[in-house]
């Protein structure tokens, strides 16, 4: 219970500059003390509004019960309502400009009824006890430059599920079942971090999370905000760090969201050329007025700072650059200067990360960009956008395309998987194999594979493999781990049970151990930014599409030399060309972490190199050494 609340010069000043960095503490339902009585202090920002008065549970809905006086000229309306109580619903009734009638979720809302209904619910959000200070107090540390992340994407609603009851339909897990199940699963597999879809409020299941009504509060599917702070704090004391999608490229139309706010265009822009994505049916942000970047920015604070969270995954970061992103001629407006980049949307950038990384060391701004935008990892004042790290989409594109070929048309395009070398350091990147990739009739990463099952598994653990040896951090979809058989749908859980066949099991194990190594070794992460980090061996063995190279350590010792063979032919007199003459001691091979055999270098040319030594090499085989 906070004391007396109101909004004062200062904030508004702050919120007009887009500089109150703290703004939900203020806007939003908070309750609060004054004199003696204790109630709710409620605001909103509704610029155009004639009126504005809250309605609820606690006064029966009651239009004319809590009118709310506006508090200066920028349009933020706002009352205290004693008597108003925790667990509350409530809902802001605007008269509109021209008198229209609307009934609108609170924007700042902590808390949200659970789907269909769409009011908000009064909640206090800071009395949950933290107990991860260890975590926070070594995050600031974190540099993911040179460390290592591993990341598991998860979609909360569909990783596991109970079986479907009355009062759990859809057979959720909540935040705090979620938390020991999911901490539990992650540290045996080896990932640093766990990336969760969905968490901010949204109206539709299907949208898996990607229409935010609720930026401020965490979906209610699965609990209170309380309860969500607990999964992360739980993750944070397992030591796995917790990365959140957020959508900040545009929202839905639904009649309680930010749509046409106060029977204006608030959020939005008026101009459906600049305010709408005609492809998805939803409204763009006006990222050029103050009130509005503000309430982003202070969202993506309020998720890394109210509730511990070590990151955000940035959705749609393209849709926001160009301003005809999936518009034909006449569905756009051309920026001042004639050309299509969102000039605005630049400046968000700026600000939102410098602001974020800046007041939070140790966090990540990570951008899903799939085009060739330059510097979205540059600083922002080197006229970057300022993220940390960046989705490599073109790695993924190439890489899955390779794979799904027969084996017997790999040879001809073998560039597929070398090109992606000629730009890795244009960014910091991000490999991924994320929910897109299975999904629409794309088939699950097993279901790519060409081949017989057998071949199938084969084929997916030499492409995880030269995934997990390739520079860039890593990102796994769920299920993807051992080999799903079906797409993923948020309607039903993974297919846990193929954990039965021996196969799957393999395939999982397999993950597990990639995943030990990458983070054992340094010389798979720690020079992922550096070209003095990778050589290659032979990037040109495509009769045999056979790739070799190295990944060399910042401190040159333990190095990782790598080589696959992606064909179901045995190489039985494969010899690989070496940087020294020295030992050689396989680690890993196409059937997992093994007992260390050694080989040694002689002076014999291979691979344009003086020093090599033989190892036969199997069908589809996969051989890693230190040295």
């Amino acid at each position: 219970m906070g004391e007396k609340l109101q909004f004062t010069e200062l904030d508004q000043y702050l919120f007009g500059q887009g500089t109150h960095y703290d703004i939900y503490r203020k806007l939003g339902a908070h309750p609060v003390k004054q004199g003696k009585k204790e109630g709710v202090y409620f605001a909103v920002w509704a610029p155009n509004a004639q009126a504005v008065s809250v309605i609820g549970e606690f006064n029966d809905w009651n239009e004319q019960a809590a009118p709310m006086k506006k508090a200066g000229p920028i349009g933020v309306f706002e009352t205290f309502v004693p008597g108003a109580k925790i667990g509350q619903l409530y809902k802001f009734f605007i008269v509109g400009m021209n008198g229209e009638h609307i009934y609108k979720a609170d924007p700042y809302a902590n808390e949200a009824e659970l789907r269909p209904g769409t009011a908000s619910r009064i909640t206090d959000i800071g009395d949950y006890k933290w107990k991860d200070t260890t975590w926070m107090k070594n995050r600031q540390k974190f540099d993911e430059t040179k460390d290592a992340m591993a990341i598991y994407e998860v979609h909360p609603g569909s990783w596991m599920k109970h079986p479907a009851t009355e009062e759990n339909e859809k057979g959720f897990f909540n935040y705090r079942e979620l938390a020991v199940k999911l901490a539990q699963y992650v540290k045996d597999m080896g990932y640093t971090h766990v990336e969760l879809m969905g968490i901010a409020e949204h109206p539709f299941d299907g949208s898996w999370g990607y229409q935010v009504t609720g930026y401020y509060a965490p979906t209610s599917r699965y609990g209170t905000p309380q309860d969500f702070k607990y999964l992360v704090d739980y993750l944070h004391r397992q030591k796995i760090g917790v990365i959140l999608d957020w959508v900040p490229a545009h929202f839905p139309k639904d009649a309680h969201g930010l749509a046409n706010f106060d029977g204006t265009a608030v959020y939005e822009h008026a101009d459906p050329r600049q305010g709408e994505h005609p492809d998805w049916g939803t409204k763009i942000y006006n990222y050029g007025r103050p009130e509005v970047k503000n309430f982003l920015i202070a969202n993506a604070l309020f998720w890394i700072e109210e509730c511990h969270v070590d990151g955000l995954r940035v959705d749609a970061v393209a849709s926001m650059l160009y301003l005809d992103y999936g518009k034909n001629d006449g569905q756009w407006v051309a920026n001042k200067y004639g050309g299509n980049q969102n000039l605005e949307a630049i400046e968000f950038f700026k600000h939102l990360n410098t602001v974020v990384l800046g007041r939070n060391h140790g966090t990540v701004m990570i951008a899903e960009e799939s085009t060739a935008w330059p510097k979205v990892t540059g600083k922002a004042e080197d006229d970057g956008l300022g993220f940390s790290l960046k989705w490599n989409m073109g790695w993924m594109n190439d890489f899955l395309e390779y794979m799904k070929l027969d084996p017997y048309f790999r040879k001809f395009n073998h560039n597929k998987m070398t090109f992606s070398m000629t730009y890795a350091y244009s960014e910091r990147y991000v490999l991924v194999l994320s929910h897109d990739e299975v999904v629409h009739l794309k088939c699950s990463m097993l279901e790519k594979m060409p081949g017989e099952l057998p071949d199938k598994f084969k084929n997916l653990k030499a492409a995880y493999s030269f995934m997990t040896c390739h520079p860039g951090k890593k990102l796994l979809f769920m299920g993807q781990e051992f080999g799903q058989l079906r797409e993923w749908s948020e309607e039903r859980e993974l297919d846990w049970f193929l954990l039965q066949e021996q196969p799957h099991r393999d395939l999982q194990k397999y993950v597990s151990d990639l995943l030990t190594l990458y983070k054992k070794y340094p010389a798979l992460y720690a020079m992922d930014n550096d070209p003095e980090g990778f050589e290659w061996i032979n990037a040109n063995d495509g009769d045999r599409s056979i790739f070799s190279f190295v990944r060399k350590s910042p401190t040159k010792r333990n190095n990782i030399l790598y080589v696959v063979n992606f064909t179901p032919v045995d190489r039985p007199d494969y010899r690989v060309g070496v940087p020294k003459k020295k030992q050689y001691k396989l680690i890993m091979d196409e059937n997992g972490m093994t007992e260390p055999k050694t080989f040694k270098a002689v002076k014999q040319e291979c691979d344009n190199r003086p020093f090599s030594f033989a190892y036969p090499l199997p069908a589809y085989g996969v051989a890693i050494f230190t040295y």
